[in-house]
């Protein structure tokens, strides 16, 4: 059971435009989407009306390719494409 959660819990690289929102270290992916979360909920980014929505600013379009809203269901997707 430890190594299928060695690969989960690996660290992993952000890119410059997910370092923006989550910091520049290393992290588990567990540790992003936490991070994410945190920066999505300071800066009131879940939409008023339906709260699956996710509102884009600056930091979030350059990862999320420019949407102005996405599902938090498609959040792990722009995740995936901005780390190494």
């Amino acid at each position: 059971m430890a190594k299928a959660n060695a690969k989960f819990m690996a660290p992993l690289t952000p890119s410059a435009a997910l370092a923006a929102v989550v910091g520049n270290n290393p992290l588990p992916r567990t540790e992003i989407v936490k991070k994410m979360w945190d920066y999505i909920k300071k800066h009131n980014l879940q939409d008023a009306k339906n709260k699956r929505m996710i509102n884009s600013d600056d930091k979030l379009a350059a990862i999320f390719e420019g949407k102005k809203q996405i599902s938090m269901f498609d959040m792990s997707k722009y995740i995936s494409k901005n780390v190494k």
